[in-house]
């Protein structure tokens, strides 16, 4: 049984995590899993600064996109995958060991998932999570004031010089060829439905073949 691979891309802030979260959990452990871009990031010795010195995270080749695709690779061919967690560079964090298991649907996420040549031809379904610039910027201030404890003036310095640059480089060329692009100005959840259906008659039609 091969699985269905999903890729979901979109703009920092756009809403990918949310409805990621509303995705799985719409289905059982062993019928979806998920591969994260976030646990390829290279080691912070390999990640670039700008010209103030801040690190910047929002570019490919912060990403080790050639063990990203390989994983997707091993997981298709129904193998499992064991690899360390990544703590964000976070000395004070032991890092568990993680097992990913085959499932019929597999579920491919990150800014670069469709940049990335070697990933991007393994996806049998793109999806592109949209939303306006000022609103992605708004929702950028709010949660990263809350859960990174950055200042305004850090969060906009990175959204000029890091976010927006990438997106219009790396990521919005990359929605004309989306399969489906699902608008996320106010809300995601009739096209969440839309895919929880799709995928749903997917797994059944895995199960009786």
């Amino acid at each position: 049984m091969k699985p269905y691979i999903v890729g979901i891309t979109g703009g920092s802030a756009s809403g990918k995590t949310s409805f990621l979260k509303g995705l799985i959990s719409a289905f059982s452990e062993d019928e979806i899993c998920l591969i994260s871009q976030d646990m390829y990031y290279k080691p912070l010795d390999q990640i670039p600064r700008d010209d103030i010195g801040v690190h910047n995270f929002d570019l490919p080749q912060t990403i080790d996109h050639l063990r990203f695709a390989d994983h997707i690779r091993q997981l298709h061919k129904g193998e499992t995958i064991e690899m360390k967690e990544y703590t964000f560079n976070n000395p004070h964090v032991v890092p568990k060991m993680l097992t990913f298991k085959p499932t019929p649907i597999m579920v491919v996420e990150g800014i670069f998932a469709f940049h990335f040549e070697e990933v991007a031809r393994q996806l049998d379904l793109k999806i592109f999570i949209d939303a306006k610039n000022k609103i992605k910027y708004e929702r950028r201030m709010v949660r990263d004031q809350a859960e990174r404890a950055l200042s305004p003036e850090m969060i906009k310095h990175q959204w000029d010089y890091h976010v927006k640059p990438t997106y219009q480089e790396f990521i919005k060329p990359h929605k004309a060829i989306a399969d489906i692009v699902i608008p996320n100005n106010v809300h995601y959840q009739k096209g969440l439905e839309v895919v929880v259906g799709y995928l749903k008659g997917k797994v059944a039609n895995l199960a009786a073949t």
